[in-house]
């Protein structure tokens, strides 16, 4: 099951981090992260870039502080990596990725 959250920005942006399963490889998850006015803009960028099936239900995992400061300093405020899987695996030491590496498939592995 895919989980997600949000957090609200001092400015009055929010951040929401999303696990989507990985378009790639059929199996595994990827972790998305977007910066935005507010979540329905922000789930409006990830529809309008052909991830016509993504919804946020609840704040189950919201993203962590290092997410967020890694969503803020991307040009683009979109973006992604492989997500640790939910038998407890540590976070990712993957680096994060444009989202236009994973929407063309070409995903680097770490």
């Amino acid at each position: 099951m895919a989980a997600g959250g949000f957090c609200k920005l001092p400015n009055g942006s929010v951040v929401v981090a999303l696990n989507l399963p990985s378009p790639g490889s059929g199996s595994g998850f990827v972790r998305v992260l977007v910066l935005a006015h507010n979540r329905a803009r922000a789930l409006t960028r990830l529809r309008n870039l052909g991830l016509r099936a993504v919804y946020l239900r609840g704040n189950a995992a919201p993203p962590t502080p290092d997410e967020v400061t890694a969503v803020l300093h991307h040009p683009d405020g979109l973006v992604w990596r492989t997500a640790p899987d939910s038998a407890g695996q540590e976070l990712s030491q993957e680096l994060w990725h444009p989202i236009r590496a994973l929407l063309r498939g070409r995903t680097a592995r770490v």
